[in-house]
């Protein structure tokens, strides 16, 4: 009797083991469990943890309430202004309500990814290229709109969707470069054209500045040549300006004594003390032959006219160049 006894509890006890091991479910932490009894929702979505079914009648789905990381297929596409493109992008989502994801949509994942597919092509023709170059934050907000209004009725909330990679015909590329570097050689003639009309408005004023004072013009000449012959590997050849010799003949011109005149210069030649150079060749004028009477020196400095004899006139006197013989005066009786 007692072995009879020890055998049925036994055998309730090994039942009772069996009926737990079927019957207790472990829901992880990030993970939600949707009960299903006898095909219908049965009860509150089952938090995480250790949570009991009944066996051969209940049935529970588990659900992941991670966020999900899908990427979308390139699609190609024409943009609005006639450019073929390809552009791929990824979605990120999450499930929130656990039970709609599994009772109103089939493959809450498929549905996702084909809508994403669907409103990617819709950005692509509502856009132009330059859009899809460059304001992308402005498309991906829009595209996140498109794909979460259908998905929260399917308990999913999309948090972000952004566009990777734009994929462009290669003659577009060779296009858009083209384009860029006209625009660079543009914005390169623009600059260089400034910067010759401030260089032209300086010289004009330093130009100005050196024809009031004409020393400056020498100084600035004499600071080029320094500049050339710094490099110690070329031939310089100075040329000499007018301004030089105009410089040269106002330095060489003395101060007339009082009373005396000034003979007028010659403006075909000028004197530099030393002989007479013609201005316009440069070569030593010839000196026109002295008159009958006249002495004449070489140097330029005054000759001393010979003492009056007695008995003769007057005798006259020139600038410091020549002196003429008296002329005979009238026999005395």
């Amino acid at each position: 009797m007692v072995e009879d006894l020890v055998v049925a509890v036994a055998a309730v006890g090994s039942a009772g083991v069996v009926y737990l091991a079927a019957a207790a479910r472990v829901v992880k932490q990030y993970e939600r469990g949707v009960l299903f009894r006898l095909g219908r929702v049965a009860g509150e979505v089952r938090s995480p943890g250790l949570t009991l079914i009944i066996p051969f009648v209940d049935r529970l789905r588990k659900i992941n309430m991670q966020i999900v990381t899908m990427p979308i297929p390139a699609q190609e596409g024409i943009t609005r202004d006639n450019v073929t493109v390809r552009v791929d992008a990824v979605v990120y989502f999450r499930v929130v309500d656990a039970a709609s994801a599994l009772v109103k949509v089939e493959d809450y994942k498929f549905a996702v990814s084909q809508m994403a597919q669907t409103s990617l092509r819709s950005i692509i023709g509502k856009s132009d290229l330059d859009d899809l170059l460059s304001n992308r934050e402005q498309l991906n907000q829009g595209l996140e709109l498109m794909i979460d209004s259908p998905a929260v009725g399917w308990g999913i909330q999309v948090d972000r969707v952004e566009i990777k990679d734009v994929s462009l015909p290669d003659t577009m590329k060779r296009s858009m470069a083209r384009q860029a570097e006209a625009d660079r050689e543009r914005r390169a003639r623009i600059i260089n054209a400034d910067a010759e009309l401030q260089a032209s408005k300086k010289l004009a004023e330093a130009a100005q500045q050196m024809a009031d004072t004409p020393t400056a013009l020498q100084l600035r000449l004499l600071q080029t040549v320094m500049a050339v012959a710094a490099e110690k590997n070329s031939t310089l050849v100075l040329p000499i300006p007018v301004e030089l010799l105009h410089f040269l003949e106002r330095g060489a011109q003395q101060p007339a004594p009082d009373g005396e005149a000034r003979p007028p210069a010659d403006r075909r030649s000028l004197d530099t003390g030393t002989g007479r150079r013609d201005e316009d060749t440069g070569t030593p004028a010839q000196a026109p032959a002295p008159e009958p009477g006249h002495t004449t020196t070489g140097t330029g400095t005054p000759a001393q006219a010979p003492a009056p004899e007695p008995g003769d006139g007057t005798t006259g006197t020139g600038t410091g160049t020549s002196t003429r013989e008296p002329a005979p005066g009238p026999e005395r009786m």
